[in-house]
């Protein structure tokens, strides 16, 4: 794919007679390590190293400056970072490019002034309109020096990850398989908040585009007969939970998994192709609708009368298939366009799969205790836990049979997972055949459990009238509890259903006094997890796209938003973001 690039563009003091000439040198090597850095840290969705563009001279003017521009835009970039270390001249010099995101790094040394440089272009940045991230070492380096320290690599990296997921999703789609569902609001599409924040357009397409594929076999045949007998070698039924006046025969429940493999390609192919088909003679519909995220609807006019989306939408988004591992595709249950949008977030952030799932249940520690009769104590939770619980499917990356490199569970870019991992995955969940009266339909449902030990961070987009989008973050742990207490607990509600317990970070302050009162104060029934604690990253890209977070539990210190932010308020960090973005307007919707 021709991926966005990194546009590097290395600045200079212009003055010809003998500033520029000792500056030349110095200022192109410091805009090929930052190339190096980024090239050595950091990956496309496919694996491969993220490349970057440099100017093909250094930028002492403006002449110097359009000629980058045409470059860049004859390249494909799509994240600006300006490097120097010396004093050059802000307004002449500056990307003006309105959706690019942009950084400026301005060396720290005494004998050069780059500090002064960063802080007069980022003050043009600022009164342009055109907010711009800053970025300054903590310690002064000799003039000569060549390496990146490390906080300068950790802000440069993170830059650059956020553009980079900005960059991705510009003109791509979301693709709405079917509707609204059960009176879900995530699931009333918006299209005015994906062209104008994310850059992206709303595909839509009626749930009767499945039924006529798979009547008409518009399918790869032979990829179905390989995928149902995979699915028959590596997805191995659990126990049928339903009465036995609702237990559906085996004759009907092999016919539910057919229809579950035939649904799961119809709909990768719906979003993003399959030349297959125009082998076949389909050629429309071979082009898909180049989505880079999508939502099944499911419920409740599809699942009354077919099978529900559960493994469609659980193989989609893990790192592996039948043809082996592979980039997640973001399918959200039940058309949750704004836990789509999340997922999205998430997965072009880290590159790894993310987690679906109600936040069903704050259970504290009295009602533990009550419900299972044993006490239970844990050294990462505080008052309670957080049930993290799905009435459809999650990415079977999430039962934490992944490891890094101390054995501790985690969840990894296809590229890095193991066959070894991919089958501990497998093995760690069941099929069970879906509860009857929920879905007349039929389908087959996983179940698993999250392994403990992980470090998580949970996420929430909403919708706010007046407001616009707006975020939720909450880092925090999943937690292991003993087999009786799990049992008691997760045999409350269906056992079908893939359960994650989850331990936020209490800081004390907020809605994170406790855990109850980050369930109190979460804006849907909806959420996303992605392993890591990636929560400052989450809040880069928001000030990116311009969208408030008004909920999130990390220290200030991790906070890295444009310098302009600090124009409005330094004391109030969340009520400065909020001014910020209602002032910037969303990225793409004022233009």
């Amino acid at each position: 794919m021709n991926y966005p690039k990194i546009g590097i563009r290395p600045t200079i003091d212009g003055r010809l007679g003998g500033v520029r000439e000792s500056l030349d040198e110095r200022t192109m090597q410091q805009a090929k390590a930052v190339a190096a850095l980024i090239a050595s840290e950091l990956c496309y969705p496919d694996g491969s190293p993220v490349q970057s563009i440099i100017a093909e001279t250094c930028i002492g003017g403006v002449k110097e400056a359009a000629a980058c521009a045409e470059l860049f835009k004859a390249n494909n970039v799509g994240v600006s970072l300006t490097v120097t270390p010396c004093w050059c001249y802000g307004s002449e010099t500056m990307d003006m490019d309105p959706h690019l995101p942009k950084a400026v790094w301005g060396f720290n040394g005494t004998e050069r002034p780059g500090a002064v440089y960063l802080a007069a272009v980022l003050a043009g940045h600022t009164q342009k309109g055109l907010p711009a991230f800053g970025i300054y070492g903590k310690d002064v380096q000799a003039s000569d020096a060549t390496e990146i320290p490390a906080d300068v690599r950790e802000k440069i990296l993170n830059f650059v990850r956020c553009g980079l997921a900005v960059s991705l999703m510009r003109g791509k789609s979301y693709l709405s398989m079917g509707g609204t569902s059960m009176g879900i609001a995530g699931s009333v599409v918006d299209s005015s908040m994906w062209e104008k924040w994310l850059g992206m357009r709303v595909e839509a397409i009626d749930m009767s585009e499945f039924i006529g594929r798979m009547k008409k076999g518009i399918f790869d045949q032979a990829e179905y007969e390989k995928a149902l007998a995979w699915v028959k070698e590596h997805c191995p039924e659990g126990k049928d939970y339903n009465s036995p006046s609702s237990t559906r025969s085996r004759e009907q429940i092999d016919s539910e998994w057919d229809d579950s493999v035939k649904m799961t390609l119809i709909a990768r192919d719906l979003m993003i192709g399959n030349p297959k088909l125009a082998e076949m003679g389909y050629g429309e519909q071979a082009h898909g609708h180049n989505a880079i995220a999508g939502g099944f609807q499911g419920q409740r006019q599809w699942t009354d009368h077919f099978p529900n989306g559960d493994f469609l939408e659980a193989i989609l988004n893990s790192s592996f298939d039948w043809n082996g591992k592979r980039a997640p595709i973001i399918v959200a249950t039940e058309n949750d366009a704004l836990n789509g949008a999340g997922m999205l977030f998430g997965y072009l952030l880290t590159n790894s799969a993310q987690i679906f799932a109600d936040l069903r249940t704050y259970w504290s520690l009295d009602a533990i205790q009550q419900a299972s009769g044993k006490s239970f104590t844990h050294p990462l939770v505080g008052d309670g836990i957080l049930h993290l619980i799905n009435s459809g499917p999650a990415a079977l990356d999430g039962t934490g049979e992944q490891t890094d490199a101390s054995g501790k569970p985690t969840m990894k870019p296809f590229w890095d997972i193991s066959d070894a991992e991919v089958n501990k995955c497998l093995q760690a969940t069941t099929w069970h055949p879906s509860m009857t009266e929920y879905f007349p339909g039929g389908g087959l449902s996983t179940r698993y459990r999250t392994r403990g030990g992980m470090l998580a961070t949970m996420i929430r987009l909403n919708l706010v009238d007046g407001l616009g989008p707006a975020l939720q973050i909450a880092e925090g742990y999943t937690v292991d509890l003993p087999d009786d207490v799990h049992d008691a607990l997760d045999q409350r509600t269906n056992p079908t259903w893939p359960t994650t317990w989850f331990s936020p970070i209490l800081t004390g302050k907020g809605a994170f006094t406790s855990a109850y009162e980050v369930m109190n104060h979460w804006g849907a029934n909806h959420c996303v997890m992605t392993c890591g604690h990636v929560g400052h990253l989450y809040l880069t890209l928001a000030a990116m796209l311009r969208i408030p977070v008004y909920m999130h539990n990390l220290d200030d210190s991790r906070v890295f938003r444009p310098s302009a932010w600090t124009a409005f308020g330094t004391a109030d960090l969340e009520g400065a973001d909020f001014r910020a973005c209602v002032n910037y307007g969303p990225l793409y919707g004022k233009v």
